[in-house]
């Protein structure tokens, strides 16, 4: 039997040496390994996701119609409703998953809208048209002054405005409905008032002790004159704060079917929108409620014709004002509409792979032509 041979310590220590370091050695290859298999991996997922992205893009154009109306703030006049309408014309852009039911929404356009609104007036308005020239009678004979007091009732301003307008909306379309938020730049391009109201004048002259002088049209002193005014005025500048909400209507047989299957490339939507306005709309006049015109005679007789002197005999016109030209008026007038919108999109075609391609082509690089039906050939 032969003696149990020992191994040295040396040997002994050298061999776990080489053992860990093969073992450690193995280990950082399988990771080198899966290192890469994990990146092609990565890769892979990110071309796939790329591919599976989708954009279209619309063209199309809308049609609204509401009810439009002016906010003045701390005013005793009151906005009403009134008629709107428009028409304007869009780009959309949509991006999204091509499996996904979700898609971003940009919109930007251009288009037009027109409406009428009236301010109300909420209570009797009693003014003493006084320490102007033009708003007070001088009596010919005793060269004495009585001051013009105006009475307006039941007063009504209608604007009438045409406006150009800008849309820019972002927002998210999920399966048939989506919403858009956002901005539109409102220019008028033409705006003009029509101004009704009653209207009773008499002269007070009781400070001259003649008591008041009523009723008498030569003088414009009426009793319950139904008053007419209209003129071309201008709105400033808007932008107003847009939200729509709404849903596609039509393709529900197309929509229960696979993601595979060809959509219509036409769509209709059906939405209901509310624009406020951010910017005080009307100029600061500095009329008054009424102007009165008047006639002046001049006696060249009179020792006061050295002087220039003359004499109002007696108005001859007044003139209603519309009420934002005022001063009197609300120190802002914002605007808002409600509505309905109907619009309809056309979906731009983009150029799809072909499987076999026919058309004819010409190669830049290398030499050749190309013969009838698009078949390239080599010389």
């Amino acid at each position: 039997m032969e003696p149990e041979q020992v191994m040295p310590c040396g040997d002994f220590l050298f061999r776990n040496r080489v053992q860990r370091y093969n073992k450690k050695m193995k280990n950082t290859n399988y990771f080198v390994k899966n290192r890469h298999s994990y990146g092609i991996l990565l890769l892979a997922l990110l071309l796939c996701g790329s591919a599976s992205a989708k954009v279209e893009n619309y063209i199309g154009m809308s049609l609204n119609a509401g009810e439009w109306t002016l906010l003045p703030s701390g005013s005793q006049y009151t906005g009403s409703l009134g008629a709107a309408g428009g028409v304007g014309f869009v780009y959309e852009l949509r991006a999204g998953s091509t499996y996904s039911p979700t898609r971003f929404l940009f919109d930007v356009g251009v288009g037009a809208w027109g409406g009428m609104t009236s301010f109300m007036q909420s209570a009797d308005q009693t003014k003493v048209l006084e320490n102007q020239k033009d708003l007070q009678i001088h009596n010919p004979n005793s060269h004495q002054e009585f001051d013009y007091v105006y009475e307006l009732k039941g007063r009504r301003d209608r604007y009438n405005n045409v406006a150009a307008q800008v849309p820019l909306m972002v927002g998210v379309q999920h399966k048939r409905f989506y919403m858009l938020v956002g901005a539109k730049l409102n220019a008028s391009v033409w705006t003009k008032t029509q101004t009704v109201a009653t209207l009773n004048t008499y002269g007070d002259y009781t400070r001259y002790g003649q008591g008041e002088f009523r009723n008498m049209p030569e003088y414009q002193f009426f009793e319950n004159k139904r008053i007419k005014g209209g003129v071309q005025t201008s709105l400033n500048l808007d932008v107003d704060l847009s939200l729509e909400i709404g849903g596609r209507i039509g393709g529900i047989v197309t929509d229960a079917v696979g993601f595979d299957v060809p959509k219509d490339r036409v769509e209709y939507r059906l939405a209901a929108f509310v624009d406020y306005g951010l910017f005080d709309l009307h100029k600061q006049g500095s009329n008054g409620m009424l102007t009165v015109t008047a006639t002046y005679d001049i006696n060249k007789n009179s020792p006061d014709y050295i002087y220039k002197t003359e004499t109002m005999i007696a108005p001859n016109k007044l003139i209603l004002n519309d009420i934002m030209s005022t001063t009197g008026f609300a120190s802002a007038v914002k605007n808002l509409m409600v509505g309905l919108k109907f619009t309809i999109l056309f979906q731009i075609p983009e150029p799809g792979q072909c499987v076999i391609c026919r058309d004819a082509y010409v190669s830049t690089v290398g030499s050749g032509r190309v013969r009838s039906g698009g078949v390239k050939y080599e010389e």
